[in-house]
């Protein structure tokens, strides 16, 4: 690899010796994001630590013809940041200052490479937190969470990342410093901003983020209540909503689910439970007494046998601690499984799980059901053996089947997690040719050469330039390989 040896030399002469990492080694540390199901060992990686570093790794992809790659702190669930075999891996979290907190104007500035948890932290004292909030936290950066517009568990309330930025510092596929929006909550014109939020590295690379800060609430309370059936848990989730209450958080967990988390974190739920809820209110302390008690209500009218109030914040997380680990928790019941993000309208939620269960039961695959019910974003986790013959294919026509049942239901295919490499595949089911072609006009108009995170979100390569319609008689529903994507 000639090139890559000599685009190499030139980025430690331009960035340092000790921030170019070429060693197969040292690679492989990065071969995958959170999705270890696909992995990718990159070329090159490149540890940039100033925003103008970002820029002269990506102006030499760029003079060079490179394929890049920005990755943050690698947790995401859609293959989103999985290298490219030939190209550069551009690691943004050494860029992890908190440029500055204005709680006088909502606002923080902050570098990619700061952790979710960690803005939220450095706001507190100043009596504000960041309320994007994804399961992971405490190790997802900022950058990321730009790049896949990442939700959480209060995004039924709050929103998603797109809610919370207001302006970013981007480099551009051919290494220009550029800014969209600032600290104003809007801007005219067409709203680049919106584009790049959530466009998954294939616009450029964020070296500074504007975001709200959101006041910290007067009054927050937590509980739990144990259903016998999912059923249940779901009609009491829409009798919620339909009673006009906008909880911060509705989540739920079945009993695979909460099985898995008992044996990681031993969160002691009740015994016996199909399913329970989590629902949290903030807000002013007299609406969030009154609204508590309708909700306490409607759980114990909808037929839950027992209901935990979280008396303080150590009961409110350990209330939350199942949820919060029950991804990784899986682990412990099943030696691998795919991570699905699909989102349906919130009162299909009790019929899709019944589908989901009878889909499962078809192909004799367990799935375990997280979810943020509040929104009707699921994330069911389909259990299988890598090490048995045929059981991984298994698992992957269960997870498409899902995503499926989604769309036929007039959902989507992803709800926070992205598209990534994991659901480019899927993308004709829920878009036609004309759709997916009009987003390609987009993307090059940032990207005309095709560089930035190439093969991700597009499920055949669509080349700037190329005609609209049918390519190189590529079927709209073909269905691509990971070795056609890469």
């Amino acid at each position: 690899m000639a090139g890559i040896d000599e685009l190499a030399a030139r980025l430690r002469a331009e960035i340092g010796a000790q921030r170019v990492l070429t060693d197969r080694q040292e690679l492989r540390t990065y071969e995958c994001d959170g999705l270890a199901h696909y992995k990718v060992v990159p070329a090159l990686v490149a540890l940039p630590a100033t925003a103008e570093q970002v820029a002269a790794v990506v102006r030499a992809c760029a003079q060079t013809g490179t394929p890049f790659v920005a990755r943050g702190s690698g947790t995401g669930l859609s293959g989103g940041a999985l290298p490219h075999a030939d190209g550069v891996l551009i690691v943004t979290s050494q860029l992890r200052e908190i440029v500055e907190i204005r709680p006088e104007d909502e606002r923080a500035v902050v570098q990619p490479g700061v952790i979710n948890l960690q803005l939220t932290k450095a706001a507190t004292p100043h009596g504000y937190y960041y309320a994007p909030d994804p399961s992971s936290q405490q190790i997802c950066s900022i950058g990321g969470n730009v790049a896949e517009n990442s939700g959480g568990a209060h995004c039924l309330k709050y929103g998603f990342t797109t809610h919370h930025v207001t302006g970013l510092e981007i480099v551009t596929p051919d290494g220009e410093r550029v800014r969209l929006g600032g600290a104003a909550p809007d801007t005219p014109g067409y709203d680049l901003l919106g584009a790049f939020v959530g466009s998954e590295g294939t616009l450029g690379v964020a070296t500074e983020v504007t975001v709200k800060l959101t006041r910290l609430p007067e009054a927050v309370r937590t509980l739990l209540a144990a259903f016998r059936s999912t059923d249940q848990a779901g009609a009491a989730t829409s009798a919620i909503i339909a009673a006009g209450v906008i909880p911060a958080a509705v989540e739920m967990m079945d009993a695979l689910a909460i099985e898995a988390a008992e044996a990681a974190v031993r969160c002691g739920y009740p015994a016996g439970a199909g399913a329970v809820l989590i629902v949290e209110l903030d807000g002013p302390q007299a609406e969030v007494a009154a609204q508590f008690d309708e909700v306490s209500a409607l759980c114990e009218a909808s037929g839950a046998f027992e209901i935990r109030i979280a008396a303080d914040d150590v009961e409110r997380a350990l209330i939350w601690r199942g949820r919060k680990s029950a991804f990784a928790a899986v682990g412990r019941i099943s030696p691998d499984y795919i991570v699905q993000d699909g989102v349906i309208p919130r009162t299909a939620l009790p019929a899709v799980l019944r589908r989901i269960g009878e889909i499962a039961a078809e192909h004799g695959v367990r799935v375990a059901n997280v979810f943020h019910a509040g929104d009707g974003n699921l994330h069911p986790l389909v259990l299988f053996d890598d090490a048995v013959p045929g059981a991984a294919e298994r698992a992957e026509t269960v997870s498409g089947a899902i995503l499926d049942v989604c769309i036929e239901l007039g959902g989507s295919i992803t709800g926070e997690h992205g598209v990534g490499a994991d659901k480019v595949r899927y993308m004709p089911r829920m878009f036609d040719e004309a759709d997916l072609d009009t987003m390609q006009l987009l993307r090059c108009a940032f990207d005309p050469d095709g560089l930035a995170n190439p093969g991700k979100v597009f499920p055949t390569p669509r080349l700037c330039g190329e005609p609209p319609g049918r390519r190189q008689g590529v079927h709209p529903l073909h269905e691509p390989d990971v070795a056609e994507i890469f």
